[in-house]
């Protein structure tokens, strides 16, 4: 699912990674820091694992989707796959979701191919 996002409140750190099958840049990453204040957007394109850090409590986003929710279509990559090396900040007490700590590496996934 391809998304643009923007935060309305606070600040994150976005982090896209490739994950198309096929692709020249597959398994690499890039990320940007959104804040409210810069009235930043990232537009993640379909075949893109997606996921952020807030950097500020109380952060909130705006999500604009090219589809509905489809959960059967939903995965997760691991967020400290030590492949992928992903430069995350660290915070003490940070919160880290049970679905993502149950992730997978992204080695051990399938390419996302389409059509």
């Amino acid at each position: 699912q391809a998304k643009l996002l923007r935060v309305l409140r606070g600040a994150i750190l976005d982090v896209a990674v490739d994950i198309r099958a096929g692709s020249a840049t597959y398994g690499q990453w890039v990320s940007a820091t959104l804040t409210a204040a810069g009235g930043e957007q990232l537009f993640v394109p379909r075949g893109f694992a997606h996921g952020y850090c807030t950097l500020e409590a109380d952060t909130e986003l705006a999500y604009k989707v090219d589809g509905l929710y489809a959960p059967e279509n939903e995965g997760a990559v691991l967020w400290n796959d030590p492949d992928l090396a992903i430069d995350w900040p660290a915070f003490a007490g940070s919160v880290v979701s049970d679905k993502d700590k149950a992730a997978r590496p992204l080695k051990d996934l399938a390419p996302v191919s389409f059509g």
